[in-house]
C-alpha cells in the first residue's frame, strides 16, 4: 500500500479502500474500468482529511456521487476516487429547512420531507441521483430545479478548507452551477427551505411523476439519464427520433426505442460503443438540423 493510502489508513481507521476497483459497480451505466482505489469514507466530516491527504501526496482524486450521469472508460481511470454515496448520514428537518450530506440520494430526501408535511422536493423522487451531484448540475424535471429550494450548501476546497456557500453565488443555469466551474470543490451537506403541505397531496404530486416518469424513461434498462443538454427550441430527445435513430445501435449501446433522448445498455455495451453512438447522433442531428447537440454526460478517461 503506498504512502497516500497508508496516510489514509492511520488517520482515518474506519475508511474502506477497495483497489483495483472495477468503476462498472459504481454507475448506473454499468460500464467502466478500475480506479487505482475506490476511497469509501465512513462520514462527510472525513472528506477534508481525505483531500488534504491527497494534496500532500500529490495524489489525483475523481469524486464519485451516486454515479448516474458519468461514462467511465473501459481501461479505468489512473486515479483514486472518493465515493461520497458513503457517508449518507441523517437528514435533519427544523422550522421548514431540511438538512442533508452530499451522499443522500434525491429519493431520501424526496420522502422525509413528505413524511414531514413540506413540499417543495416532489420533482426530485424519481432523480437517480445524490443532493451533493444534484447542487452540483442543478438537477431538475417537471418544472423543478435544485436552484428553487437551496439555501446554502457547504462544500471542501482541495486543501481541506471547508466554506459555506448561499445559494445566491451558486451561479446557477441550465445544468449548471460555481461547482461546475470548480470540479475539484467537493459539495459536502446542503441546505433546502421548504414549505408547508399536505402529506396526501405531497405523495400524489410524488406518485404522478414517478409514473409519468416510468412510462416515458426506459427505467430497466442501465442508462445515464438524458445524454443531451436540451437545445435552444428544441428538444433532443424529438431531434433524435426525428432522425430515424430510435432504437439505432453500436455494440451494445442502443438510442431507447422507448425515448430517444436516452442511451441504454443492453448488456454488453462498453465506452467505446456509447461513445461512437453519441457521435454518430451528434453528427447526424447536426446535418438534417444544423443543430449542435452537447452530450451532458461526464467522462473520465483517456
Amino acid at each position: 500500500m503506498n504512502t497516500f493510502l497508508t496516510t489514509l489508513k492511520d488517520i482515518l481507521p474506519g475508511i474502506r479502500i477497495l483497489e483495483n476497483e472495477p468503476l462498472s459497480r459504481h454507475t448506473s451505466f454499468r460500464i467502466g474500468g478500475p480506479a487505482k482505489a475506490l476511497l469509501c469514507p465512513e462520514k462527510a466530516a472525513d472528506i477534508p482529511s481525505i483531500l488534504r491527504s491527497a494534496a500532500d501526496c500529490g495524489e489525483k482524486l475523481y469524486i464519485l456521487g451516486n454515479g448516474t450521469n458519468l461514462l467511465v472508460s473501459d481501461a479505468g481511470v489512473d486515479a483514486y476516487v472518493l465515493k461520497t454515496m458513503t457517508t449518507a448520514g441523517d437528514i435533519s428537518i427544523t422550522d421548514g429547512v431540511l438538512e442533508a450530506e452530499a451522499g443522500c440520494t434525491l429519493a431520501r430526501i424526496a420522502v422525509e420531507a413528505q413524511k414531514n408535511a413540506l413540499t417543495g422536493l416532489e420533482f426530485a423522487h424519481g432523480i437517480p441521483g445524490s443532493v451533493g451531484g444534484a447542487v452540483v448540475m442543478n438537477a431538475g424535471a417537471y418544472g423543478g430545479e435544485i436552484s428553487q429550494v437551496l439555501i446554502d450548501s457547504t462544500y471542501c476546497t482541495p486543501d481541506g478548507c471547508v466554506i459555506t456557500l448561499p445559494a445566491s453565488r451558486h451561479d446557477f443555469g441550465y445544468r449548471h452551477s460555481f461547482f461546475t466551474d470548480h470540479p475539484d470543490f467537493v459539495v459536502i451537506s446542503a441546505r433546502f427551505q421548504l414549505q408547508n403541505g399536505a402529506r396526501a397531496e405531497i405523495r400524489k404530486r410524488m406518485d404522478d411523476l414517478s409514473l409519468k416518469r416510468s412510462g416515458s424513461q426506459p427505467l430497466d434498462k442501465p442508462s445515464a439519464g438524458s445524454v443531451f443538454k436540451r437545445p435552444v427550441g428544441y428538444y433532443a430527445g424529438k431531434l433524435v427520433e426525428d432522425c430515424g435513430l430510435k432504437g439505432y445501435s453500436v455494440g451494445g449501446a442502443q438510442v431507447s426505442p422507448k425515448h430517444a433522448g436516452f442511451i441504454v445498455n443492453n448488456g454488453s455495451a462498453t465506452c467505446d460503443d456509447v461513445r461512437r453512438l453519441v457521435a454518430h447522433i451528434q453528427k447526424t442531428v447536426l446535418d438534417r438540423f444544423g443543430v449542435e447537440l452537447e452530450c451532458e454526460i461526464r467522462y473520465w478517461g483517456e
